[in-house]
């Protein structure tokens, strides 16, 4: 495997609270992740997971507590490291004097990029994020999406090789959405590294390689969507059945499955969720209804979404 672009290992952080009686909060406690060149990584987690604490962490703008947080092979906050790094805050907002082409000079000028090539590169940003038109317009009269497109346009200014993305799709309508995932697919096809926080699930269900749950400062499950996703699941199976007859007869055919879900079509159908450990198991449940004289009009092996995974694993980590 290649060597990590962002490489965590045991990261902690502590914070104090309170001028006279100080408490303790554990932001982060104990993360490990690796994010490999030219993946698209995606982190996810309740509110107060501590998501933004450790994006914050790898890009120096908060002071480990203890542990290790690397990017590019150079300790967290490095400046050279962080010249490779494009990043687009949560809530990100813009000067409301500026154009959309003054704002990429502006900031293409903290990141040290001449201006004649801001000046080349401003065209075919501004229509990489769908905002070709709005070039000499006031942000003032910005939407809050368009901020957001003008905030990935900024962060790729420079042409980094990693791009930090907290909450991109905040405020975007569907199109903009779109348009935000056709962007990142295009940059993961030119090599670059994309590590993404957001709480729209669908969203990076649309677009990650691999994803991170954290929750309260620990990581729950990593892995690619099919892994967390079987994870959740208990690594088993998952299989929709359409089942009609005497309700009896149904009855006595499910006493023996793993019966997730469970709901009455009418007085003969019942549509039902069965876990199975692999194949073998399923054909087995399909044979046991089929012997209690059930008939099963319909069978698909069901599909988990991220945020069915999502809301498992962070259940069983409240009731823990």
């Amino acid at each position: 495997m290649s060597e990590a672009i962002v490489h965590v290992s045991d990261l902690r952080k502590t914070y104090s609270e309170g001028l006279v009686f100080r408490r303790r909060v554990e932001a982060l406690r104990g993360v490990s992740l690796a994010v490999q060149p030219g993946e698209i990584f995606g982190l996810l987690g309740p509110n107060g997971a501590g998501k933004t604490t450790l994006i914050k962490v790898l890009l120096g703008i908060v002071r480990k507590s203890e542990g290790d947080a690397r990017l590019f092979d150079r300790p967290a906050g490095d400046r050279a490291a962080r010249r490779r790094v494009g990043y687009l805050p949560e809530s990100h907002r813009l000067p409301r004097h500026l154009t959309a082409n003054t704002a990429l000079d502006y900031y293409g000028g903290l990141s040290d990029v001449p201006a004649a090539e801001i000046r080349r590169r401003r065209p075919h940003l501004l229509r990489l994020v769908g905002l070709e038109k709005w070039g000499k317009t006031s942000v003032a009269k910005f939407s809050k999406g368009m901020q957001q497109r003008l905030g990935l346009a900024q962060a790729m200014l420079h042409d980094p090789d990693l791009l930090v993305l907290d909450e991109p799709t905040d405020g975007v309508d569907p199109v903009g959405r779109a348009d935000i995932r056709r962007v990142l697919r295009q940059l993961k096809e030119r090599g670059k590294t994309v590590f993404l926080n957001s709480h729209l699930l669908q969203e990076l269900e649309l677009v990650c390689d691999r994803v991170a749950i954290l929750q309260n400062g620990r990581v729950e499950r990593i892995g690619t969507l099919d892994e967390v996703k079987q994870l959740a699941a208990g690594g088993r199976l998952e299989v929709a059945m359409q089942l009609e007859g005497e309700l009896s007869a149904i009855e006595q055919a499910l006493a023996g499955l793993d019966v997730r879900k469970k709901d009455a079509v009418d007085s003969r159908r019942v549509q039902i969720v069965v876990g199975a450990a692999d194949q073998a198991a399923v054909d087995t449940a399909v044979d046991a209804v089929r012997r209690a004289g059930v008939s099963v009009c319909g069978l698909i092996r069901r599909q988990r979404t991220l945020e069915e995974a999502f809301l498992e694993i962070v259940g069983e980590e409240e009731r823990a």
